[in-house]
Formats: C-alpha cells, sequence, structure tokens
C-alpha cells in the first residue's frame, strides 16, 4: 500500500514541477520522505491575506490516496477555518463516508481523486471564503463575523508577519 502511495506522489511532485500552478509552491521537506511536503501558499489576490507567505506541512498517509493528508500551517494565521495550533480544517481533508456529526455531505468530504493541486486549491478558495458555520477556531470565526476591524487587523499583523520571515 506505502508504495502505491509513493509512486502516486511522486508522481503528483514530478507534475507540479513540469507544471507549477499559481497561488502556491510545494515540495518535499526531506528528500527522503516523500510522505511530509513543504508548501507555501501566496496569499490570494483581492482577500485580506493578499502580499503573505504562509508556510505549511502536508502529512500523506500510507494509504493515501485512500485517506486524506493532514495540513498545519507553520506561519501564525488568523482564520475561522484554521486550528489555533494550524491545522486546517476544510471538508475535503476529512475521513470519507458519512460524517458521524451530520454537518457535512459524504461528497464533500476526501475522495481518492484529490490531489496535493486540488487540496492546496481549496486551501486557497478557503483563506478567499472563510465558512463560519462550523468554525475551527471560534474566537477567529466569531470577531470574523462581529468585528470585522479587528479581524482585518490580525490578518494583517500575520501577512506582515509572513512577508519578514522569507
Amino acid at each position: 500500500m506505502a508504495s502505491q502511495a509513493s509512486l502516486l506522489l511522486q508522481k503528483q511532485l514530478k507534475d507540479l514541477c513540469k507544471h507549477p500552478v499559481d497561488g502556491f509552491s510545494a515540495g518535499l521537506v526531506d528528500e527522503t520522505n516523500i510522505f511530509e511536503w513543504s508548501v507555501t501558499i501566496i496569499g490570494p489576490p483581492d482577500t485580506l491575506y493578499e502580499g503573505g507567505f504562509f508556510n505549511a506541512i502536508m502529512s500523506f498517509p500510507a494509504n493515501y490516496p485512500n485517506s486524506p493528508p493532514s495540513v498545519k500551517f507553520t506561519s501564525d494565521i488568523w482564520h475561522p477555518n484554521v486550528y489555533p495550533d494550524g491545522r486546517v480544517c476544510i471538508s475535503i481533508l476529512h475521513p470519507p463516508g458519512d460524517d458521524p456529526n451530520g454537518y457535512e455531505l459524504a461528497s464533500e468530504r476526501w475522495t481518492p481523486v484529490h490531489t496535493v493541486e486540488s487540496i492546496v486549491l481549496s486551501i486557497i478558495s478557503m483563506l478567499s471564503s472563510p465558512n463560519d458555520e462550523s468554525p475551527a477556531n471560534v474566537e477567529a470565526a466569531k470577531e470574523w463575523r462581529d468585528s470585522r476591524d479587528d479581524f482585518r487587523k490580525k490578518v494583517g499583523r500575520c501577512v506582515r508577519k509572513s512577508q519578514e520571515m522569507l
């Protein structure tokens, strides 16, 4: 199983190197481990995150693509769908099948057709339009809803900090 996952990840890495996608870059954290990727997401234009460079680690399970990777920002980021520790919470990263809590349809959750590219593009989309209905960071979601100016200021600090880390 792990060898299939390894071959698929090698192919996706090769494809991304040959055909880079606007908005992010990706590579291995360590050349000896195909299951751990370093991703830099460029803050999407016309969003509060514009101008930022947000680093994350994408960790793939041995049974990928049957199970989703986990994605965790290593850069500070203030967002309703990112846990305070940096873990990303979006539907396509949730295990396949029915949601035990009934919030998501099975069709919204992980399926093996997702690639590194589709995952990162979903995260970029998440930055553009937060889902405050089922937040990972309740405080950020509350601020997004009730105090947009304070939310903007916190995101602005994260963007500036990400620029300083370059």
